[in-house]
């Protein structure tokens, strides 16, 4: 059976009714291994969203643990679901088959709307559907949720961080730092690192972004969630307000860090203090866009796809503005712009 036969099976299956003339659609992908096909023509189209068997359940990223027994998009789709959350209805699930099929948000990404006008509006939206999410998570602690049995530990830190030594540092300069300067970096690494695995930690989406939130009939709907964890409440944020794909000035992420600050205070009637919080999102700020710059080059060198080099450039500004407010980091900054100047 083809490809397309298969998709149109499933599809049919799931809505009662045959697809057999529909038309499909390969949808741009992102980074992951999962590809996705619209099957039909909208509105009446579904999304069915194919999985190599052999990566079904295994997460893309660094995780510990043993491989779950449970598809994680699964498992985390029906917790959000429990707290309130708007995610992609799912129709039917083939597990032998790797396949599952998914309504159809249309291809209007938070990128995409914010873009065409009301920037502060979506934002606005965007923050307090993250404070409501993360203020009703940390009240319903739920242990059958994998997000509830991996975190943000100093080890995962650190790897994120070496994963930049490895594919930014060294990758882009094309030299190895000394056995000293290696030293002084594994150091600093794991002072960072434990200073951020000392906060407290909830649910975390992992990867709140503006590709990752689609705009449904005006609504926010949350998708790629699969990797969610037990991190920090500025994780999310760092993801959304400094974000590779969309460039906001300050002036407006503390806007914006206010707004979140005063919803969650609403949601939970716990008032947390601006300033360290703000520290610690700058503090993230670093560990999360060095990260991204560095995966951003691993999945050019590694998986062949360019698509994402566009995106560094911004990820090491706000690592460097996050720098520039953070003289603690002089040690850091002075070792990396070495190799990166850019961070100089």
């Amino acid at each position: 059976m083809t490809l397309d036969s298969q998709l149109k099976a499933q599809v049919g299956r799931a809505a009662g009714r045959s697809f057999e003339g529909a038309p499909i659609v390969k949808l741009k992908g992102d980074a992951s291994n999962r590809s996705y096909y619209r099957v039909g023509a909208p509105p009446d189209a579904f999304v069915v969203m194919v999985m190599p068997p052999d990566a079904a359940k295994k997460s893309e990223e660094a995780t510990k643990g043993d491989a779950p027994t449970e598809l994680p998009f699964v498992n985390v789709h029906r917790y959000l679901e429990r707290l309130g959350v708007r995610v992609p209805r799912i129709y039917a699930y083939d597990e032998p088959a790797g396949m599952m099929v998914l309504e159809d948000l249309s291809d209007e990404t938070f990128e995409k709307a914010q873009a065409r006008g009301d920037r502060h509006g979506w934002y606005l939206k965007a923050v307090r559907l993250l404070a409501r999410l993360r203020a009703r998570a940390e009240r319903t602690v739920d242990p059958s949720c994998l997000a509830f049995t991996r975190a943000f530990d100093v080890d995962l830190y650190d790897w994120e961080l070496h994963h930049f030594r490895e594919w930014g540092l060294e990758a882009w300069s094309g030299k190895t730092p000394t056995p000293a300067e290696r030293a002084e970096l594994d150091a600093i690494f794991q002072r960072i690192a434990r200073q951020l695995a000392a906060a407290p930690r909830g649910f975390t989406h992992r990867d709140y972004q503006s590709r990752n939130l689609m705009v449904k009939d005006g609504e926010l709907v949350v998708i790629d969630f699969q990797d969610a964890l037990q991190g920090p409440r500025q994780y999310d944020l760092v993801a959304l307000l400094r974000d590779s794909y969309v460039e906001l000035e300050r002036p407006f992420v503390d806007e914006l860090l206010d707004a979140y600050l005063a919803a969650f205070e609403e949601e939970t009637k716990e008032r947390i203090e601006p300033v360290a919080f703000k520290r610690f999102f700058d503090l993230l700020t670093v560990q999360r866009k060095l990260k991204d710059a560095a995966r951003f080059e691993f999945i050019h060198r590694v998986k062949g796809n360019p698509g994402f080099l566009v995106s560094i450039p911004a990820s090491l500004r706000f690592v460097k503005a996050a720098l520039d407010v953070q003289p603690e980091l002089a040690d850091l900054r002075r070792l990396v712009a070495k190799y990166v100047p850019e961070l100089a």
